[in-house]
């Protein structure tokens, strides 16, 4: 493994190449030959033997004991890549105007990679920090829900791993067992065959080659978005040794009672032939028919002849068991223990019984009871004691139970039974009548509602620990209102079925006994209704379960025949966090990194993946697998909609990375799944959203951006015009440090001790900017501890914006261009301690510009990282706090605002370098503005400042602003402006605008107006006439002023 982990970088090349230009190929395959069809898997690859775990054929060895090796031990001397091309400190004139993140990505994430930076340190002092990257599926093509986790955890592994802490972010792919299924079937279909045609093994080598060739592209799209996770130890959740922890879990659980085998109600995929996760099922509202028919009573007369019932599924009936009334209806009452006659089942009868969950008020009034097809008559007929009929064979068509609708589908068979009930007079009428049809995430099939033979894990006593971890805080999830959801799906749980019908995935290690000489009817049949759960024993290996069934049929002789079936994919998932370590054996991996410091995720997938992460973990290892949960909030489009493919509203994140135009964006919608009117639809979308395409915002921009959006739990409703803003702004915090640095000079030297608010000879600028900085710093580490991404941006961003380039660089030039040397190496020095500060503070979430940047900066001679995501994060000192001079900054930043508003109000030009004479009472006043004199002119654009006491006299000719009882500035005008000329341009104006209000005043005032014009249009002339009046108000307002100075 020490060859591969040596190889692997040396691909990041091509595999940044790959995810940027050659993902047409992939798309080709799962778009199933449309377009284009890719050539036959058999034609380019050998046959492999059968393997009973589905491991790749010669692949993926075990890594459990190469783990404690891939670390990494920080050397100056590690920094190849990019000390060839930059030199701390050197002339940097030819640094480029602008930021141009196409190369720069790509080069410095082969360099960190190349030199191990990934992963966890040898010398790192602090507790480790690891976390497991929720494994997305192999099938998967980036969008922006992975974008999300990947941003935020790779900020966390950063801002950790500069803090001295072990940092392991473990990277892998799920199976994805239905996905990756269809996906190979399609290919199939491309070809002419079938899965069943092509046979299990086939299916399975098949299946492999299309990851060997399909599968690293997810992860090579990661790459894309800066993910420092250490690729040495990349996971799947099929390669050897999770497959053995899956075994052992398995083996494990049913040994202590948890897992059997048993019948309930399941999701069925008729087309896929499995069993599905209520994860994979989706609800959507469809325009569907609610039937109303006569239910005959038995021996009934006139109004009891019948019940009326309403139903939206009549082919249901068939397998009725009974008809349920509330007891408080009135109507109905009276027929509770009666019986009523199923329709078309030659005399069939069931019980009328009463229920309190029959809703008086919905149909009828009157409830069909169909256990066989329907959760909730499911939960009545177990409650109740109901029979269970299936009517459907599991692949959707009417079996025998159906009688004369036996081999029709399901829909032909609703067709078919209401027009017979309208034959026969039964049918009452139909209606128009909006349904929540349940369809696979996988296909868009319809889901059945089956009861099945199933492999489950018993919930109940899981549950219970986990819950007790969150109630005593050995577990914390945040936002914390996700703790109220985590215990209420806890306390009222089902069992978990575990077993699909697939031939992808984990098989399942269960072994049925089929006795010599035994005849067929008499043995039963594996997954029938003649099955014998008695039959069955586990394994690890055949030869265990051979063991285990001798024990239990002493002296019979008997062949094995295992499970066809393979696990639920969230089964493997559900280990991931401890598995990927290499339990069940104890690794050095698995006693330093586990358990976990964080599980970072959806809150869509709370239950589903983390609850079972939560009981797995503490049923297998005897400890929560994580310390934390942290739920992300979801992405929606600008609009708040749910991202859909129908909308054209799906944002591929590499788009906004690397741009895309219109007429591109659109063609991304053809060869998939729409049909050419939800296409046209699409595109029109895009159109709406996008007119101009999605311009090149770069990684950093994107990841920022997304970081921004996030208030704790809140969906985001990403505006990928707010990235474009990012984008810009990493170009404007290029020039500013370009500027910056040119002005170090090339024979800088930053100071050996760090500075300090107590530094002899440092001017007040100095101070505040250090101040300033020591507050961003706190500001943005407190955020960070709590998960407070928003904040943690907005701290950082103001500094930069706002303290730095608004404000310090702004101060540092008039010290720069004087002839104090002293205070112009303090002034560098402490632009160096904010560069190199600012920068470690913002690499967490802005990695590529800031390493880009930081490369740039000279060194102290005592630095020793090679690059800025090894080297130290900033850290809050007292040191730092100045309280005084924040105070006096604050007073001169007022005093600079309105000097700026008295120049725009009087319209003077830049180059109008006005005096401005400041009246200031009470010392803090006074020694702001005499300490800050020289920073207030150059910020507020003025020739010189006078501070004035409350008894100076200001010389006329002055425009004023009173700022609060102790500060009034007074900027000098006579000479600067030209009143008269001023006061005729604004009377103009002024002119203008009243004329605009009233051809506007004598629309609205037209007869008819309120009932003929729309109410939006009436809204937004209202608007319209209201900023003009204000308009108007204002130019009297400066025209006043102006004649103050004639």
């Amino acid at each position: 493994m020490a060859v591969l982990a040596r190889l692997r970088p040396a691909a990041t090349a091509a595999a940044f190449t790959r995810a940027r230009f050659a993902r047409s190929a992939s798309n080709a395959v799962i778009r199933a030959g449309a377009r284009a069809t890719p050539p036959p898997v058999a034609s380019i690859v050998r046959p492999a033997p059968h393997f009973r775990s589905l491991r790749a054929p010669g692949a993926q060895p075990d890594r459990r004991n190469h783990h404690q090796s891939a670390r990494f031990v920080p050397s100056r001397a590690m920094a190849t890549s990019v000390a060839s091309e930059v030199h701390p400190g050197a002339n940097h004139a030819d640094l480029p105007k602008n930021f141009e993140q196409g190369d720069v990505e790509e080069r410095l994430y082969k360099m960190w990679e190349e030199n191990g930076y990934f992963k966890p340190s040898d010398t790192a002092a602090g507790e480790p920090f690891t976390i497991a990257m929720p494994p997305p599926n192999v099938t998967g093509a980036l969008h922006m829900g992975h974008a999300m986790f990947v941003t935020l955890q790779d900020i966390m592994a950063r801002n950790a791993r500069m803090r001295d802490r072990p940092t392991l972010w473990l990277p892998g792919t799920d199976h994805a067992g239905i996905a990756t299924q269809l996906v190979v079937e399609r290919s199939l279909e491309a070809d002419g065959l079938t899965r069943e045609g092509v046979g299990r093994e086939e299916f399975e080598r098949r299946t492999w080659e299309w990851k060997k060739e399909y599968g690293g592209r997810i992860g090579n799209q990661i790459r894309r978005l800066g993910a420092s996770c250490d690729w040495s130890r990349e996971r799947f959740t099929l390669d050897e040794g999770l497959s053995e922890a899956v075994l052992e879990a398995f083996v494990s659980l049913h040994e202590r009672g948890l897992i059997y085998k048993g019948t309930y109600m399941v999701n069925w995929a008729p087309k896929l032939q499995t069993a599905v996760s209520d994860l994979e099922v989706e609800y959507s509202d469809e325009p569907g028919t609610l039937y109303y028919f006569k239910y005959p009573v038995e021996g009934g007369e006139g109004d009891a002849a019948y019940l009326p019932v309403a139903t939206t599924r009549p082919e249901t009936i068939l397998g009725d068991t009974a008809v349920a009334v509330n007891p408080a209806d009135d109507r109905f009452k009276s027929f509770i223990g009666k019986r009523c006659v199923v329709p078309f089942s030659n005399g069939r009868t069931i019980p009328i019984i009463g229920d309190d969950y029959v809703d008086i008020e919905f149909g009828t009034g009157a409830l069909k009871i169909t256990p066989g097809h329907d959760p909730n008559d499911y939960e009545i007929g177990q409650r109740v004691g109901l029979p269970t009929i299936n009517i459907m064979n599991k692949d959707g068509s009417m079996n025998g139970n159906a009688g004369a609708y036996e081999g029709l589908d399901r829909a032909e068979c609703r067709t078919k039974l209401w027009a017979d009930m309208e034959s026969e007079g039964i049918a009452i009428k139909s209606e128009p009548y909006q349904t929540r049809v349940p369809r696979s995430q996988r296909g868009g099939e319809v889901i059945e509602p089956l009861v099945s033979e199933q492999w489950f894990v018993k919930m109940e006593t899981m549950a219970k620990p986990a819950l007790e971890a969150v109630e005593t805080g050995e577990l914390t999830i945040v936002p914390s209102r996700f703790e109220k959801i985590y215990k209420g799906w806890l306390t009222d749980i089902r069992d978990w079925c575990i077993s699909r019908q697939l031939w992808w995935g984990h098989r399942i290690p269960a072994y049925y006994v089929k006795f010599e000489g035994e005849a067929e009817e008499e043995c039963g049949m594996p997954g029938g209704s003649s099955e014998k759960l008695d039959r069955w024993v586990i394994g690890r290996e055949e030869d265990e379960a051979r063991a285990e069934a001798e024990k239990k049929f002493p002296g019979k002789a008997f062949t094995l025949e295992q499970d066809e079936d393979v696990l639920d994919t969230w089964f493997s998932s559900g280990l991931f966090p401890f598995s990927v370590f290499g339990w069940p054996d104890k690794t050095p991996d698995l006693a330093e990194f586990y358990p976990t410091a964080l599980l970072e995720t959806g809150h869509d997938i709370l239950f589903f993946w983390v609850a079972r992460m939560v009981m797995m973990g503490m049923k297998l290892t005897g400890k929560v697998p994580f310390k934390q949960v942290y739920l992300h909030a979801m992405v929606r489009d600008a609009h708040g909609r749910k991202m859909s493919k129908s909308l054209g509203n799906v944002i591929d994140p590499l788009h906004v990375i690397e741009g895309i135009s219109l007429k591109d964006l659109n063609e991304t919608l053809t060869g998939g799944n729409l049909d050419e009117k939800e296409v046209k639809k699409a595109q029109q979308g895009q159109a709406q959203d996008y007119p101009e395409g999605i311009p090149e915002c770069g990684t950093d921009a994107m990841r920022f951006a997304l970081v921004a959006y996030t208030a704790q739990g809140r969906d985001i409703n990403l505006d990928v015009l707010r990235v474009v803003g990012y984008r810009h702004w990493c170009n404007k915090l290029w020039n500013a440090i370009r500027f910056a640095i040119m002005n170090l000079g090339d024979d800088y030297k930053p100071p050996e001790e760090p500075l300090t608010v107590n530094t002899p000879g440092l001017p007040p600028a100095s101070k505040w900017a250090l101040h300033r900085l020591n507050s961003a710093v706190k500001t943005t580490v407190d955020a960070m501890e709590v998960y407070d991404f928003s904040n943690a941006t907005t701290g950082v961003y103001a500094f930069w914006q706002y303290d730095v380039c608004d404000v310090f660089i702004e101060l540092m030039k008039p010290v720069m261009n004087g002839a104090d040397e002293a205070a112009k190496k303090a002034t560098r020095d402490t632009l160096w301690t904010c560069l190199d500060g600012g920068l470690r503070l913002l690499h967490p979430f802005m990695p590529f510009v800031t390493e880009e940047l930081w490369q740039r900066l000279p060194r102290r001679a005592a630095e020793t990282a090679p690059s800025i995501m090894v080297a130290d994060y900033p850290a809050f000192t007292d040191a730092r706090v100045d309280a005084a001079v924040e105070e006096s900054m604050a007073v001169a930043q007022e005093i600079v605002k309105a000097t700026r508003s008295l120049r725009a109000a009087y319209n003077l030009q830049p180059k109008a370098k006005a005096e401005l004479f400041v009246v200031t009472r009470g010392d803090v006043a006074t020694d702001a503005a005499k300490r800050f004199a020289e920073g207030i002119a150059t910020l507020a654009g003025c020739g010189r400042v006078d501070v004035l006491g409350p008894d100076d006299e200001v010389p006329p000719g002055c425009g004023v602003t009173v700022i609060n009882e102790s500060v009034s500035v007074y900027l000098m005008l006579k000479g600067v402006v030209d009143p008269a000329a001023e006061i005729a341009k604004l009377e103009k104006k002024s002119s203008q605008t009243k004329k605009s209000i009233a051809a506007l005043q004598k629309q609205m005032e037209m007869p008819g107006y309120e009932e003929k014009v729309p109410e939006n249009v009436r809204a937004d002339n209202a608007e319209k006439l209201s900023k003009l009046e204000a308009e108007v108000a204002s130019t009297a307002a400066a025209m006043e002023d102006f004649k103050k100075l004639i």
